[in-house]
Formats: C-alpha cells, structure tokens, sequence
C-alpha cells in the first residue's frame, strides 16, 4: 500500500488540485483549520465542498425558488420534501440524478440511482410506494446509446423490481446532444405518517452512532467529486462507480422501517454521495454537536483500507444512525434478522468536530461547519446565449408539408414521441397502481384509504435550450396539466436541474433563467419546490447538453375511485379543444422533424390563462362531465388526439376550422391546450364553466367505432387513414431500434 502523502507535500505539490480543491479553496480550509490538512482532511473537503455536495455554484440561484406553503411538511434540506395530503398523512418524495456514473456503467449506474433515492425516502420514515425516472439518450441508432439505453433501463428494472416498489411512470427523450452524456434522474415517492416523520440528525451527547447495512469497499470512492466534473470523450473513470445489490437493498429497507419504531432513535441518513463523510458531518452540524467514529469498527469487505478510503467510499445499501446510550441490542436484533451488519462506530459530541480515529491515532479533526456550512459559495459570470436573440426574433408560424398524413406517421414514429412500452414493460407493477406508464400522469392508490396521488416528471428541453426562462416555466404548467388530466390537484415539486459547466457564462445564464421560470410558473400555480437536486458539468468536451430542468411533481386524488382516463370511452363521445391554437412552430417536433434543429421563438406562455384553463378541466372532472382528459404537448393537437385514441379500437372524426395554417392547426405545440372526451348532452355545461372561467371552447369532432383516423380541417379531407396503421407506427417508432 502506497504511503499517504504529507500535509508538506500536498501544499508544495498542489495535490488537493487532483482531489478537487482550487488554490483558494485549500486557502479556505487551511484558514479554517489554523494549519496544513493532512491527507484524509484534504479528501474530506475535497468532497463535500464539491458541487455535488455543497451546491457551491448553485447554491444562490436555488434560494429564488418559492419553498413554503401551506401543505409542506418538511421543505428542502432532508432526504426527501414530504407534503401533507390530510387524515395525518404526508408524500413523501424527490428527484435525484445520477448521469455520470451511468455514462460510465449504465447498469450499476442507473440501479445504484435507483437504491439512493429509495434511501433518501424511506429514511424520512416513509415508505416507498412508487418510482419514476426521466431519461435523456442520444439517438437510437448509435450503437453505443442503444447500449446505454438498454443497460440503463435494465438496472432501473433490476434495482426497482427486487425492491418491490413499482416503476409506474417515467419519460424519455432522445436528442444528440445527449450522446456521451446520458441523463438518468429516479424519482421515489413514499408515505408517511406525520407523527413518523424521521429526521437526519445527530444530538445528545454521549449517543451511539451506529453503521447499518452493507460493509464498505473501494467502490465509489470519490463518486461526489466525479459528479461534480465534465466528462472526456472515452474516459472510463469505473472506480468512482458504485455496485449496488438490489436483493441488500430491499432487505435494509424493511429493517429500517422497523428501526424507525423504536422510540430511542434519535436520526438516520443514507450514505449516499460522499458517503461516511457527508452523513456524519451533516447530521452532526444540523444537531449543532460533533461526531468521534473509530474507523477500526467499521465494517470492511476488503482489506487494509485507509481512513480516507472508508470515509470516502460510497458502498450502497448504507445507513448511518443516532441512538441513545444503551439501546444498542435492539437495533442489532432487527440486523440480524435480515442479515445486516449492525455496529456501534462512534459516538455524538458536543464540540462540534467529526474526528476520526483509526489505528489508536487521530486521522483527521475538523470542524463539522467547516465541512458543510463554510463551504464555499460562488456567484458566477452570466452571459445571455448568442444565440437567443436570433432565436427570439424568429417567429416560425408556418412549415409546409406536403402530405400531412405522412408527416403525422413520421411524428409518430419519432423515438421522443412513440410509444415507451419496450421500456416499462420491463417494470413490475403492484394492485395499488391504478395508472400505470403511457400517459399524462401515473396514479397511486393510498393504502388503507380512499385517496390516490398523480405522480410525474415533465421537461421539454428543447423549449429550455432555446429561451430557458419560459421554457421551464412551461414544464412547470405542463407537468401541473398532466395531473389535472387524472383529476388530480397538484400540490409540489421535486426539481433535477441538469445542466451543463456553471464556469460557461451561457450555461450559467441559462441556470439563472430556468430558476427564474420554474420560480415563476411554481409561485403562480402554488406549487412550491420541497426537494431537488443540481447536476453541473453534464458536457464532454467543452459541449453541454441542453438544459433540462426535470419537473417532478405530486397530486392528490381525494377519491380514487374517480381518476379521470386519458382514453376515449364511448363512440359519438365529442371531441373538444380547451385552449387555443396559435402560429407557434418554433422548437416544435415538427420542427425538428423536417430542419433537424429546433430554432425561433417557443410558444408563448399566459400564467393566468393557464391557471383559468387548469381549473376549468379540473371542475369539469369533478362534476363528471368529461369521459377522457389529455394534455396537448409535443408533437402537437393531432398527436394528442391520437395519443387518446390508441389502445382503444375506436376511431376519431376531426372537422374543424381555424385561421391557421396546416402545419400550426395540426402540429402546432401551443401551451395550455387539453384534449377532453364529453356526452353531446354535456356539451352545454362545459360551454358554461368556459364561460365562467374566460378559456376558449372548440369542438374539433367526435369519437367513433370505425378503425379510422380522419381530419377535414376548413373543409378539406388532409387525413383519412387506418387508425390501427398509425398506432402501428406509435408502437413500432422506438422499439424497433431497440431490436
């Protein structure tokens, strides 16, 4: 084993450069130690003052975003944001990614990711009902994305199905710039009894600390600061990719939520990212004490490892706990019953320091604020893209198609907008799913009651790349509209900022403009922010990827037994447009489609007449009056209209007029349109609460039996085809390429 350099030789040599630190922040901490670090301290900092862990960079635009609200029950800053659905219950939940890991090893990348989230959940006290994820991939047709994409969904399945939590929702979108850095972000969400709610903290002095679960190995080690940096074409940094066992994973699951009942547990945290190192120190600073671990007790699956290396290691299926003096033995009997190392390996201080000691010495002493609270903070340069004023000038009202019934097909079979079943069909689902992947939101009954929650991720990063304050204010609405689809009242979201290097003006004025837009949007529809995650320096090369905000958000169903479908039920049901259409083809699929680059400027974007149209499908859903609701979004009305059609064997008879071009009328993606199913009897009432509510009315054609699909748009047939020939399409566009 090689020998540790000294405090001497990591100053003179600027090691601490390798390990993360610039100049002025190992001037930082030596000013905070009054002396030279040595190894094991270097590495310390080195990790949690990386922006995976201290969010250094973006860390001042996040205190923008609106985190209060009258159902929050706990807000940023734990494992996970939990909010109060009544009856004493909260939800708990949050998004977290895990993109460089799976560029690496998709497989363990993606599964570990999986693992994580579960952790961050159920160590709230709350137990994991559902996951979600929202992927990003290059194109398909790269040998190497296909492998990403197959691996990537294989390790979600593996970790999520042994768990026994189903994956019962998701999205994915395919574009190049997506190709070397894939994004994988899992979202879990879980229930939890507001008097259970659980903490990660350390207090009262003298308290055990105790190591839970699996031992500590040299996988991972430095996967914080491996996040917290761009990527290189061909580089395989696998040690800093951890390896997860799923089968572990659901074992210390249940033991912790039996641990969780004993009174004399004081906090819990996973060691996730930065491992032993972030989950003492932060539990110790939130309780306002130290933590002293001996490193000699805790448990090792490989041999000799260092103070620095067992700090440092992100080993899964890990859980660090505070517990009084004394109850140790109840604890070590749960472990052993499912056959989890349990081992007291420090204990709770009150002089504010986490020390270490291994091998009767003192490898490292540092203050616990010094590690977290006194991390760094940077404001960096913002520079509008030179490219958004062109952008913004450009208004594309028209892209002439030839033959709309082709160009529909082709839309169809996009990757981005065909169907995703070669992917969740991979998923195990459970009895409490009553909505499951494919449509706006999924639903989850609430056991032992009557409620159900809408759960979602939603980002168009096209829109984003383009104009990034109203693009992700978009994916606010849009991911607030697909629960209003189930009949949902959106409540909160968890967001995965995913952007490119923060040390690129552009990409940090496009940070700047998102925070800005979901502030916005999350403010006016008081949905406010109650967990999240950032992840900078998703670019290879010097090439970011597109920003993409991922919008996760929850809803709740007061009675499960009245989720709206997204589905047509009956034939002569009609077929209506709440919203409007308007000229926008700018970052349109359509788009893309026929110039390869999204260009110009993104639909426009009116908060209080999303707000009234929002509320006008909610009250008709909750007056019955509606057999189907679905969100209008990429690709367009006649994707979205067919989108309700498929997996039905009924028909659509479109007849309608407008002012607007083929193009703009059909693929068109203007915001806070929705596609609803009513009675003909019905139509009056609807016509009224649009009234009442000032949101503009179309009645666009009817449902019918026949398997056809067929538009005559100002009084001329465009479309008139099989509709069974465009599902056809749907279906086989992504699954194909899967082959």
């Amino acid at each position: 084993m090689a020998k540790e350099p000294t405090p001497q030789e990591i100053a003179s040599e600027r090691l601490y450069l390798e390990m993360g630190l610039t100049d002025h922040e190992y001037d930082l901490v030596k000013q905070l130690l009054g002396r030279l670090p040595n190894y094991t301290e270097t590495g310390l900092f080195s990790v949690m003052w990386s922006e995976h862990c201290s969010y250094k960079n973006s860390k001042l635009l996040l205190k923008r975003l609106p985190t209060q609200g009258k159902q929050v029950l706990m807000g940023p800053g734990e494992g996970a944001g939990i909010v109060d659905i009544g009856d004493g219950w909260g939800i708990a939940f949050k998004i977290e990614s895990h993109n460089h890991p799976s560029a690496v090893e998709p497989f363990e990348g993606s599964a570990t990711g999986v693992g994580g989230i579960l952790r961050d959940v159920y160590s709230m006290g709350a137990r994991p009902i559902a996951l979600l994820d929202s992927l990003r991939f290059g194109d398909p047709k790269n040998k190497r994305v296909k492998y990403l994409v197959a691996n990537a969904v294989a390790g979600i399945a593996a970790y999520g199905n042994a768990a026994g939590v189903p994956t019962v929702g998701g999205e994915v979108y395919f574009d190049d710039c997506y190709t070397h850095n894939p994004l994988v972000n899992a979202l879990c969400v879980g229930l939890v009894h507001r008097d259970q709610i659980r903490r990660g903290i350390a207090k009262g002095e003298g308290s055990t600390v105790l190591y839970v679960g699996r031992s500590t190995g040299r996988d991972g080690i430095e996967g914080a600061t491996f996040a917290s940096a761009e990527l290189s074409e061909g580089e395989q940094p696998t040690h800093a990719v951890a390896i997860g066992d799923p089968q572990m994973g659901k074992a210390l699951m249940e033991a912790c939520l039996e641990m969780m009942q004993l009174p004399s547990l004081i906090g819990i945290q996973d060691m996730g990212a930065a491992g032993l190192v972030s989950s003492s120190s932060e539990m110790a600073n939130k309780g306002g004490h130290g933590i002293e671990l001996n490193l000699d007790l805790v448990p090792q699956r490989e041999p000799g490892m260092t103070a620095y290396e067992m700090m440092l290691s992100e080993s899964q299926e890990r859980m660090l706990l505070v517990v009084e003096k004394g109850s140790e033995r109840e604890y070590e009997a749960i472990c052993e019953k499912y056959g989890l190392a349990c081992a007291a390996v420090g204990r709770v201080t009150a002089d504010g320091m986490l020390r270490l000691l291994h091998h009767g010495e003192v490898a490292a002493e540092v203050p616990v604020d010094a590690l977290t609270e006194k991390a760094p903070v940077y404001q960096r340069t913002a520079q509008v893209s030179h490219v958004y004023g062109l952008n913004q000038a450009m208004e594309v009202n028209d892209l002439p198609i030839a033959d709309p019934a082709a160009t529909l097909k082709q839309l169809l079979s996009m990757p981005s907008l065909a169907s995703k079943e070669w992917i969740f069909s991979q998923f195990n689902a459970d009895g409490s799913t009553l909505v499951g992947p494919g449509m706006d939101a999924a639903v989850v009954k609430i056991p032992g009651t009557n409620k159900a929650v809408a759960l979602t991720t939603d980002c168009n990063s096209i829109y984003i790349e383009l104009d990034p304050k109203q693009g992700s204010a978009i994916a606010v609405c849009e991911a607030a509209r697909n629960l209003i689809c189930t009949g949902a009242k959106p409540l909160a979201i968890s967001d995965n900022l995913n952007f490119g290097s923060p040390f690129n003006p552009e990409v940090y004025w496009q940070l700047e403009q998102s925070v800005e837009g979901i502030a916005l949007a999350a403010k006016k529809l008081d949905c406010p922010v109650v967990s999240g995650n950032v992840s900078l320096f998703n670019e290879t090369d010097g090439q970011p990827i597109y920003p993409t905000p991922i919008i996760a958000m929850v809803g709740l169903i007061e009675d499960a037994s009245k989720v709206m479908t997204g589905k047509y039920q009956h034939p002569g049901d009609l077929i209506v447009l709440v919203g409007r259409n308007w000229p926008e083809l700018g970052g349109s699929h359509l788009q893309k489609l026929i110039w390869q680059t999204p260009s110009g400027r993104i639909p426009t974007l009116d908060l209080n007449y999303e707000v009234r149209a929002q509320e006008l499908v909610y009250k008709a859903i909750h007056t019955g009056i509606l057999h189907s609701a679905h969100d209008v979004a990429e690709g367009g009305l006649a994707v979205a209209v067919l989108e309700s059609a498929f997996g039905t064997g009924l028909g659509v008879e479109l007849d309608f007029s407008d002012g607007l071009t083929v193009s703009a009328a059909l693929f068109g993606e203007s915001q806070s349109r929705f596609i609803v199913s009513v009675d003909p009897e019905q139509l009056p009432v609807l016509l009224k609460y649009a009234q009442e509510t000032d949101v503009d009315l179309k009645v666009l054609g009817k449902v019918t039996a026949e398997d056809r699909f067929r538009v005559v748009y100002n009084g001329q047939e465009l479309i008139n085809c099989p509709r069974s020939e465009l599902e056809s399409a749907w279906k086989e566009g992504f699954a194909c390429l899967m082959r």
